[in-house]
């Protein structure tokens, strides 16, 4: 059955004074009718009027005898007033919007388009059935306006513990200065792609552009990390939560490393692969960046290449064509997987524990992937690299910007230069190693696991691996290892089986077998063939040593 034909009377305040148009859908097609301005016609226009005329049109429609006026070019006036008269094929800012967007799709990058539905979800719940001939400058601000007084009402909310929540169950937050006017950016993509269609859309001017229609922004103060000390601190906390066996990332120190002393942005770190780290001429290798300048080397700094080292030989997939920092199960990290697994709130936490414990500054709020870039442009410039050479490292087009954006004034006297350049060079100053902890971390069973399957032809008893694997490690278990639990056996056991479920999720041990028998894979028989030479299993994987100074 079809639906009930409806619609709306509309009232404009136009450049000539007030006026009447309807809006409503007929025979499977919106329509908008304008119908002039108040007190025009005999009767005079007014609401009444035009509503009694939308009741007619709409009796008609369901009667299917309503036959649309003609169409008539409308003169150049009239279209800025919206007032061009009779029925016309109106563009409503929703379909169009979203569909410039779809149609965008495969020709930017993911994020871009992300980053234009974000916008759009906070542009269309007002803007979604407006015709792109009524857009100005001041329904731009009532946006604005609209904007700021929903910020504060949600902030309200969740001030008074009742916060608001969208469809999916989540918390609404309030929006930021910064980005209401990131939305008026996308409305001013929107609006400026419609005025270049502007026979189609009968927009002449972008009405979104120019600062005007913009909040005021608050100064933001640069967020980098600012002396030796604040930057080693993080890279011990991130080596000690790496061994931590509450935390499953044990890659932490290796990408807070990289992050600093080779600064590529989140998600080049994420497509990093080991064919594009070159260990022998001390070069790392980013072609897959969202400019053509991005495209570029960095130069492989000592702490980062020992560091990138003792990461390699953890690694389970060191294949040219293997990412460098792949998730748990294998697959790409993203930003927000960086942001939410490696760089949360723990690893800040212990780093500026560390920091007030030694009677230094803790680390600055609001440390992210991209702030450690920053970190990285300041502390080049800070230890004499020329402007030119982090310009090119950064993967920006000149050194002015670089400058600008991305160096800070760290603190330059002579000491702290003399610091920064020793941890650049691999000698720590601050002669603190990462304590280990009460129980083996389950990383240290894995290869393990595999040998004993491999020495008993791929195919084992578990009962035997996990004898193997218990004698193997024997000198390692402490006093926490052995302690008993409430099933009467002890607690290294089940963490033994809790990574060997890893190992079956990386396809290193075939799933499927029963609990009395584990397999090996190709891929995990492959993994055992690559450590030569083989070291005691008894042994954790050693790091290359580190020098430990203590600079004045």
């Amino acid at each position: 059955m079809p639906r009930r034909a409806t619609g709306e009377v509309v009232e404009r305040s136009w450049k000539h004074g007030r006026g009447f148009a309807l809006r409503f859908s007929a025979y499977g097609r919106r329509r908008y009718l304008t119908l002039g301005y108040e007190g025009e016609g005999d009767p005079p226009l007014s609401w009444e009027r035009a509503d009694e005329q939308l009741q007619n049109i709409l009796a008609d429609v369901r009667r299917g005898i309503w036959v649309p006026p003609p169409k008539k070019k409308p003169r150049k006036k009239d279209v800025a007033a919206g007032t061009g008269g009779g029925e016309t094929e109106v563009v409503l800012f929703g379909p169009f919007a979203t569909e410039l967007v779809k149609g965008r799709r495969g020709q930017v990058s993911e994020s871009q388009t992300s980053y234009d539905e974000w916008g759009l979800g906070h542009l269309n719940p007002y803007f979604a059935d407006r015709p792109l001939p009524e857009f100005d400058n001041e329904c731009v601000d009532a946006y604005r306006r609209h904007k700021v007084e929903e910020a504060a009402e949600l902030a309200e909310a969740i001030e008074k513990g009742r916060p608001r929540r969208d469809a999916r169950g989540r918390i609404r937050r309030p929006l930021s200065a910064v980005s209401i006017n990131k939305t008026i950016d996308v409305l001013q993509w929107v609006l400026g792609i419609a005025v270049e269609y502007k026979k189609r859309t009968g927009l002449l001017e972008n009405p979104a552009a120019g600062p005007k229609r913009r909040l005021a922004e608050p100064d933001r103060r640069p967020v980098h990390l600012d002396t030796a000390e604040q930057i080693e601190s993080l890279l011990v906390a991130a080596a000690e939560l790496d061994r931590h066996p509450r935390y499953h990332c044990t890659d932490r120190e290796a990408i807070v490393a990289t992050l600093i002393f080779a600064g590529p942005r989140a998600h080049e770190l994420c497509n990093l692969l080991w064919r594009d780290v070159d260990f022998t001429n001390g070069r790392i290798f980013i072609g897959r960046s969202k400019t053509k300048a991005g495209l570029r080397e960095i130069p492989l700094v000592p702490i980062l290449r020992e560091i990138l080292l003792a990461h390699r030989a953890r690694s389970y997939r060191t294949g040219p064509d293997d990412l460098v920092f792949p998730t748990g199960t294998g697959g790409r990290r993203t930003k927000d997987n960086l942001r939410q697994r490696v760089l949360d709130p723990s690893l800040f936490e212990r780093a500026d524990e560390m920091l007030v414990d030694r009677g230094h500054v803790p680390l600055p709020v609001g440390v992210t992937a991209h702030k450690l870039r920053h970190t990285f442009a300041s502390v080049m410039v800070a230890i004499g690299e020329d402007p030119v050479s982090v310009q090119k490292a950064l993967g920006h087009t000149t050194p002015t910007f670089t400058l600008a954006v991305y160096t800070h004034l760290m603190r330059r006297d002579k000491a702290e230069r003399d610091r920064l350049k020793a941890l650049v060079n691999g000698e720590r100053v601050v002669a603190v190693e990462a304590p280990r902890t009460e129980v083996v971390a389950l990383a240290d069973y894995e290869l393990p696991i595999l040998r004993g399957l491999a020495d008993r032809g791929g195919r084992a008893r578990a009962r035997e691996v996990v004898d193997a694997v218990g004698e193997a490690l024997a000198s390692r278990h402490g006093a926490r290892d052995l302690e008993r639990l409430p099933s009467g056996e002890p607690r290294w056991k089940p963490r033994l089986r809790k990574a060997r479920a890893r190992l079956e999720q990386r396809g290193w041990i075939e799933s499927g077998q029963g609990r009395g028998e584990w397999k090996l894979t190709g891929l995990g028989r492959a993994k055992v063939s690559r450590e030569a030479p083989r070291r005691p299993a008894e042994e954790p994987p050693a790091p290359p040593e580190r020098r430990l100074r203590l600079v004045a």
